[in-house]
């Protein structure tokens, strides 16, 4: 089943084209990687496919039942608590406090961050704090992960902490499908991860292809070049 289908889509910021005549399905339970340099366009499809931007020309159809969570490179955090962070995300959705706390304390669990539920949102490290915001979007309990460069100004540990959540949200104990769209830089991580690969450039996608055909087939020029030029 598709959850996103675009058919010729622009996105425009002004004169600038953002992304320029963007076609593409996305099934339910795929593991989708963008990857392309920065400004090719990743951070804009992510966005359009949460709904952020609207689409400056084409079509953009999503199945309305699916419950998104979008998961940004640079997490914003209030000055509270770690828990209050979680659970003032569930209350503005329409969840009763006395219920959001609860739920929030689980999805914190989760992420192995409950033992500092009472930090300072704003006092915890680059890591901790992207962990946070995982935990924020789990607690949605979201059908569509989108994650833009999740892993990126992270420490080596804490990259390898945030991977290992991706994966396990990916493969969930409890059976649940969820789709996972998520942009990178690091390639090796996008081989770990992703069932299929998007590579955009200057906002057009010029490749995609199911992850062992991307990096072991034939690209297009462009493509290869920066699958050649990018450390794995």
């Amino acid at each position: 089943m598709s959850l996103f289908h675009l058919d010729k889509v622009n996105v425009h910021y002004g004169s600038v084209a953002a992304l320029s005549a963007i076609s593409l399905r996305i099934e339910d339970g795929e593991r989708v990687a963008l990857v392309g340099a920065n400004g090719s366009g990743k951070s804009t499809l992510l966005r359009l496919l949460h709904g952020l931007l609207p689409a400056s020309s084409g079509t953009v159809e999503r199945v309305a039942r699916d419950r998104q969570a979008l998961v940004f490179q640079r997490p914003y955090l209030l000055r509270t608590s770690v828990l209050n962070n979680v659970a003032l995300g569930l209350w503005l959705r329409g969840t009763r406090w006395r219920d959001a706390r609860p739920l929030a304390q689980r999805a914190l669990e989760r992420v192995e961050m409950d033992g500092l539920a009472q930090r300072s949102a704003r006092a915890l490290s680059g890591g901790q704090q992207q962990r946070v915001a995982l935990a924020q979007a789990w607690a949605m309990r979201p059908d569509v992960l989108l994650l833009d460069e999740p892993t990126a100004n992270l420490d080596p540990h804490a990259k390898r902490e945030v991977e290992a959540l991706m994966q396990e949200f990916s493969c969930p104990a409890d059976g649940r499908a969820l789709t996972m769209v998520f942009s990178s830089h690091n390639l090796g991580q996008v081989k770990r991860l992703a069932s299929r690969v998007m590579y955009l450039e200057h906002g057009r996608l010029l490749a995609d292809l199911p992850v062992d055909q991307f990096f072991n087939g034939t690209l297009p020029e462009e493509a290869h070049l920066f699958v050649k030029g990018e450390r794995i």
